[in-house]
């Protein structure tokens, strides 16, 4: 997947696309893989990188909501369990177990969320990860010592799934380019091509050359996100809002905080929202929250309450209280909500995806998340089929293996998620043994994973490389600043830039992390 190859395939086409497709992230990703899999000529375009909003900054679970199924939305439970055992089957280089604790203080909580997990694994059916269990106190604290014991009862183990959001979301456009699909990442939409009102095309802009270009299509999708106001107004400055975002952080803590490989699942905060605290990439990831917000940014900030809020509920469960100090890294992401009606309260607001057809033919799908992308492409390209008036093929992606797909895959390599094209990396290894080095001593990742991702991923920045082609940035922020100048000049050899080019690179990057890194001495606040 090489950006100026697609460009200049981009640039050579003629005729019209079947679907032009706009947003890169978990929904735009799984709309091109769908079109592009049936056999539709698809081009995606991205305002900036892959995943580089909400999809790259989720509590990255795969799972069916235990929340909604205490709300009693039965039906997003349902379609979400099945997606989940989908995407175990379809990328399981990047998707796998993972067992989750709920504790218990309560004498009513053993046996009220006891028989919860009961109904999950029964509307799991033959997609199901493994049966929930109850446990004494002696067997909660065997498998996560570290949980807080005074006043603990037992708890429930059950199991949901785990993955890498901004991996899979890189492999997602590399599985769109296999099946002839076009992907380009920094190339944004700045108007709709119309012809009596109607919409058969975009014009867009290189953000790299500052290049303008009319693209032809049959079908346009608007997967943009929390963006998809912006892009509803650009087609009709009219048009209603239906997006009403949600800002949820997360913190990084070091393994010894959760020791083991269970993960704990609070089912009830003090705010009412669900708290994890997951292994993840040998650190913890602790979340979320759900703080309404009114400004959408490419780079949203975690608020002083929102860290404090989680620093204080995992105080409550943990034997070890987690202090600012211990924070490696604070990331905060916006969930596209959709609120057609009067909600104000953000908890209250739909979790399903919505689907709807502008005037001028626009198809535009948002909401759901990251377990339900599939589901939600399917739903867009069937509904835009229609529309166009395309001839009729059947989805594919049920059963689609994910770019570098590989069955078995052994959890502790270094390059598990690159899956099958693991031994690619090593290759590069082998031919300049000193590309085996590491990046940073508290990070696992290597030189070599920088050609690589500029050679194959579209990684044309330092952020790129360590935001979403590794996932420094979100592991320990500090150690990625570290890091940054030697992925600086590993990128400027691959891309053909020079020093002063590595210099901004290396500057811009520095800016944007010291925002992941918490201040010790001034309570929620972030450096930079």
């Amino acid at each position: 997947m090489n950006r100026q190859d697609i460009l200049k395939s981009v640039e050579q086409h003629t005729g019209c696309w079947d679907f032009i497709v706009i947003g890169g992230g978990a929904t735009g990703l799984g709309v091109g893989v769908d079109a592009a899999s049936r056999g539709y000529k698809t081009i995606l375009l991205e305002q900036h990188d892959f995943s580089k909003g909400t999809s790259s900054r989720s509590t990255k679970l795969v799972h069916g909501g235990v929340r909604y199924l205490r709300q009693g939305n039965v039906s997003l439970v349902i379609e979400a369990l099945h997606e989940r055992g989908l995407l175990i089957q379809n990328a399981p280089h990047l998707v796998g177990h993972q067992s989750f604790i709920v504790p218990s203080y309560e004498w009513w909580q053993g046996p009220f969320y006891g028989a919860g997990m009961k109904v999950y694994d029964l509307l799991a059916g033959r997609l199901g990860l493994g049966p929930s269990k109850m446990l004494s106190k002696q067997e909660t604290l065997s498998h996560i010592p570290t949980l807080e014991p005074v006043g603990l009862r037992g708890g429930i183990a059950y199991f949901d799934a785990q993955f890498d959001d901004s991996r899979l979301a890189v492999n997602l456009a590399q599985t769109m380019v296999d099946h002839g699909g076009a992907v380009l990442n920094y190339c944004k939409v700045t108007d709709f091509l119309k012809s009596g009102g109607m919409i058969h095309g975009v014009a867009a802009m290189d953000m790299e050359s500052g290049k303008h270009y009319e693209i032809r299509g049959h079908a346009v999708v608007n997967a943009s996100g929390v963006f998809t106001d912006a892009l509803l107004q650009l087609d009709n400055p009219d048009a209603k809002k239906i997006i009403s975002p949600s800002q949820g952080v997360h913190l990084i803590l070091d393994k010894e905080f959760l020791p083991g490989e269970d993960a704990v699942m609070v089912p009830h905060t003090t705010d009412g929202r669900v708290l994890f605290a997951v292994p993840w990439h040998d650190k913890v990831i602790v979340g979320t929250t759900d703080t309404p917000v009114e400004n959408i940014t490419l780079e949203p900030r975690a608020l002083d309450s929102e860290i404090e809020f989680i620093l204080q509920n995992a105080a409550a469960y943990m034997a070890k209280h987690p202090a600012r100090a211990d924070v490696r890294s604070v990331f905060a992401g916006l969930r596209p909500l959709v609120n057609t009606g009067d909600a104000k309260n953000s908890a209250a607001i739909s979790r399903d995806h919505y689907l709807m057809v502008s005037e001028s033919g626009l198809v535009t799908i948002t909401g759901g998340k990251w377990t339900t992308y599939r589901k939600m492409a399917e739903d867009a390209v069937n509904q835009a089929i229609l529309l166009a008036g395309l001839d009729e093929r059947p989805c594919m992606s049920a059963q689609l293996k994910i770019h570098g797909w590989l069955a078995h895959c052994d959890r502790r390599d270094p390059l598990h998620y690159y899956g099958a094209e693991a031994p690619h990396i090593r290759e590069i290894v082998n031919t300049d043994p000193s590309l085996g080095q590491k990046l940073h001593p508290r990070l696992p990742y290597i030189k070599a994973e920088v050609v690589w991702a500029a050679r194959n991923e579209m990684a044309r920045t330092v952020e790129d490389f360590l935001a979403r082609r590794s996932r420094s940035l979100f592991l320990d922020a500090a150690a990625s600043i570290e890091m940054a100048p030697e992925v600086a000049r590993l990128l400027a050899v691959e891309l053909k830039t020079g020093a002063d080019w590595q210099d901004a690179q290396v500057d811009d990057y520095t800016k944007l992390a010291r925002g992941y890194v918490l201040d010790e001495t001034s309570p929620g606040a972030t450096i930079g």
